[in-house]
């Protein structure tokens, strides 16, 4: 039998393969059946935020009382909350409940810059909140020349103009590279590194620049508002006035436990990417989704609980709704 040779033709990406149109999101790879018992949960969250967070504006809105720089940025803390739970959550509950995992190119790319954008528009805002209570506390005479609308407004154009500037080259950088074949995300969203390593072409660029922005943004903005809290907590033990302590503390009691909500949940899922061989490749996954549901939630529901002022004009606003009826 005479064996004939073919000729050996050279690898070629662009022969062999076709370019990425869409991607398909595979959420939990190792653990599969956590989509069943986390979509009641998250649906419940998801809706828990988005009443709370809609309640709250609305308090913020109609009530004059609450039209104070303060409230404009619980406002503002509000919107971004909003826009990430809709940016991330109805599509994976779209994956746990009919298994819709196909997303577009040009919408993968879209939900990666404004999950990229707004996680440190919420860092900056919440080191704006820190400064504001260092100045309540810190410097009380003065705190109604320093914190104004003009402050708040350029707070918020800084806010807008740093993380925008800063962050869009993370999701450029990665709609750039050239995709040739693969388009499986092991993720429910499309977080950058997660849908980079499917490209052909060398993504240490897109690693080095999210690290260095990670640790510039979020890393410089925690160490800002703990910093501030040392100062407010130095202020506080030294007030002598009887009751003057415990009511400057409360003041800011809920703006720190949101931080620390934040903080806390961020810095979990920082060490489990670091102890990659120690933990599931699904648990930073989940943690990544909780992530972008819990704080939202809970934020609104602390304020409302803590703040007084929150409380009156929730109480006010149903007050009218049951005259209106009547």
């Amino acid at each position: 039998m005479i064996q004939q040779s073919l000729p050996m033709l050279p690898y070629s990406n662009s022969s062999l393969s076709t370019e990425v149109s869409e991607f398909l999101l595979n959420c939990f790879v190792r653990s599969p059946s956590w989509q069943l018992w986390l979509s009641l949960p998250l649906s419940l969250l998801f809706l828990l935020a988005m009443g709370a967070n809609a309640t709250l504006l609305i308090t913020i809105w109609l009530e004059a009382s609450l039209h104070e720089p303060m409230y404009y940025l619980l406002s503002l803390l509000s919107l971004l909350d909003m826009a990430l739970c809709l940016t991330v959550i109805p599509k994976v509950l779209a994956i746990f409940w009919f298994d819709l995992k196909p997303i577009s190119f040009s919408a993968c790319f879209l939900q990666m810059f404004i999950m990229n954008n707004f996680l440190p528009m919420e860092s900056c805002t919440f080191l704006v909140m820190a400064y504001d209570r260092y100045v309540a506390i810190c410097k009380p005479l003065h705190y109604p020349s320093i914190i104004t609308d003009q402050f708040v407004a350029r707070a918020l154009v800084f806010i807008l103009a740093r993380n925008t500037f800063l962050t869009a080259p993370i999701p450029i950088l990665s709609a750039r590279l050239h995709y040739c074949g693969r388009n499986i995300i092991e993720n429910c969203i499309c977080a950058n590194l997660s849908v980079s390593k499917l490209s052909c072409g060398n993504i240490m660029l897109n690693k080095i620049y999210q690290l260095i922005l990670a640790w510039t943004l979020l890393g410089s903005d925690l160490i800002l508002i703990f910093l501030s809290y040392i100062f407010i907590l130095r202020a506080v033990l030294r007030l002598n006035t009887k009751g003057a302590a415990a009511k400057a503390l409360s003041t800011c009691g809920s703006h720190f436990i949101l931080i620390l909500f934040f903080s806390t949940i961020l810095l979990v899922l920082v060490f489990t990417h670091l102890a990659k061989e120690k933990v599931s490749p699904d648990v930073p996954v989940l943690l990544n989704v909780l992530h972008h549901v819990i704080p939202a939630a809970l934020n609104p529901i602390v304020y409302g609980v803590r703040t007084q002022e929150i409380k009156q004009g929730i109480w006010k606003l149903l007050r009218k709704g049951n005259d209106s009826r009547k």
